[in-house]
């Protein structure tokens, strides 16, 4: 299969489904002259022009509400959200507006929609410009919220955005751009709500979402070298959430260790091992564990904010606290 970047994969999507679809167009800053601030969209004004690849003013209230009414007119906009934190300028737009149009409706309007952008840290943007909004936004019903991690699911997930009839939340890994992976030839699409067993074991189940996934088999490689064998789960979709497979899982392995760089409390993590204790309590052998971010707005300097984030040790530890090996 061909090799692409994880961004050459997001612009590919894109690029296919404006190609196929002329309803199609995406909106926001110095995507089309610039390129965009990622290089995700890098090219596509001159291959679509400046009516389909639209560069707004800085006012992401304004061009969100824009296309919003867009999506409810027949179009099929996607929203850059230069970095997520900009989405709190339009989070009324969101939350109130395209979560809810279809339910208000009765299903007789939709809001074909997909907001994305990179999501999370590992890029020294500072407090302000790093925030793991993966919570917040899977807490409304009405959203559907994605973190995809490889080259190919972000294709086939994102085209799989583009066609869904709700708002989508597209939670890209920005410190993932320049990664590499093997994306199939021809049409494809990747469904929502179905989590990916990156790694099959038995002895302990190791779950997490975007950058963090790549960590986690790192992790299982090592626990391999003390006779562990950890199995990594990938849930790719936040809302709707793969419970079945997770559950499916902690039954076989008997532990868990769940990972995530966002905030300890009211999380995905905290999410995940309620789901657990309430669907396989007498399977477990050990309590769930969690491996979160520190509770600080995240530092710019690079050794902070390594340190503010998940290490592949903090995980290894926690994987032999389950199996009462720390």
């Amino acid at each position: 299969m061909p090799v692409m970047t994880y961004r050459e994969a997001l612009r590919s999507a894109m690029a296919e489904e404006m190609t196929r679809d002329e309803s199609v167009v995406i909106l926001g800053e110095d995507i089309g002259i610039y390129g965009g601030t990622h290089l995700v969209t890098d090219k596509l004004i001159d291959q679509f022009g400046p009516r389909r690849v639209i560069d707004t003013p800085i006012a992401e209230g304004g061009f969100t509400g824009a296309a919003i009414g867009m999506a409810m007119a027949g179009m099929r906009p996607i929203v850059e959200m230069m970095t997520w934190n900009f989405s709190f300028q339009a989070v009324d737009q969101i939350v109130q507006n395209a979560a809810k149009v279809r339910y208000f409706s009765g299903g007789q309007v939709t809001v074909p929609l997909v907001i994305r952008g990179p999501n999370g840290g590992g890029v020294q943007l500072s407090a302000q410009h790093t925030h793991s909004l993966e919570n917040f936004y899977g807490h409304f019903p009405g959203l559907k919220v994605v973190s995809p991690v490889t080259p190919h699911d972000v294709k086939g997930m994102m085209i799989e955005a583009i066609r869904d009839p709700n708002p989508i939340i597209f939670l890209e890994a920005g410190a993932l751009y320049g990664t590499k992976g093997e994306v199939p030839e021809g049409e494809f699409t990747v469904p929502f709500g179905k989590a990916r067993v990156a790694r099959e074991g038995t002895d302990v189940t190791l779950i997490a979402y975007g950058r963090q996934v790549n960590m986690l088999l790192k992790v299982a490689d090592t626990l391999a070298a003390d006779g562990v064998a950890a199995e990594v789960i990938d849930l790719r979709s936040i809302r709707p959430f793969d419970e079945q497979t997770i559950v499916e899982s902690v039954r076989k392995t008997h532990r868990a260790v769940v990972v995530q760089e966002q905030w300890r409390w009211f999380s995905v993590g905290s999410e995940v091992a309620a789901l657990i204790q309430e669907q396989a309590f007498d399977d477990l052998d050990a309590p769930v564990e969690r491996v979160s971010g520190a509770e600080v707005p995240a530092p710019y300097a690079r050794n902070l904010e390594v340190a503010a984030f998940p290490s592949e040790q903090q995980i290894v530890d926690a994987a032999r606290r389950a199996m009462y090996r720390g």
